[in-house]
């Protein structure tokens, strides 16, 4: 058996629509086909295809009534925030100047890093569950500009 990629990955909420509502804006994705599970959730797709059932899939927990959750995935809880032993998830992406707008916007921080001998641009940021995410932009996007400060931006 050989593994060829990753499929997804999923992220326990407590505010599903926050969740979605940063995945949708600032990232670009769009929510899709979800299966009728007996728990709420969303599946959130890059571009039309939803051959591949979804790159991010948001969980939403109910503190209220978790029993469908849990017999589906199991009882974990009350989410915790923040990546855990999970350090961040990457994307590989283009046009970080409309993203630096985006994520200034809609008062998103972020942190830029430039790796040359990859030859890409990183700009790391965190879902409303306090998930890292990093994306990867080619070092050239960047080549000549001075990245916007942004030390000062709200979460």
């Amino acid at each position: 058996m050989a593994i060829t990629r990753l499929a997804h990955y999923s992220i326990r909420t407590t505010d599903l629509e926050r969740s979605c509502a940063f995945y949708e804006r600032v990232l670009g994705f769009r929510r899709g086909y979800r299966p009728p599970f007996n728990f709420p959730g969303a599946w959130l797709y890059l571009g039309e295809d939803e051959t591949d059932f979804g790159t991010v899939h948001i969980i939403g927990v109910d503190a209220n009534d978790s029993t469908g959750l849990a017999e589906y995935l199991g009882d974990r809880g009350m989410p915790a925030s923040g990546t855990g032993t999970l350090d961040h998830i990457a994307f590989l992406a283009t046009g970080v100047e409309s993203m630096w707008a985006r994520l200034r916007a809609e008062g998103v921080a972020w942190r830029d890093r430039t790796v040359p001998s990859l030859g890409l641009h990183q700009v790391f940021i965190e879902d409303p569950s306090g998930v890292t995410i990093e994306l990867n932009y080619p070092a050239a996007e960047v080549a000549g500009l001075t990245p916007p400060n942004v030390a000062g931006a709200a979460a």
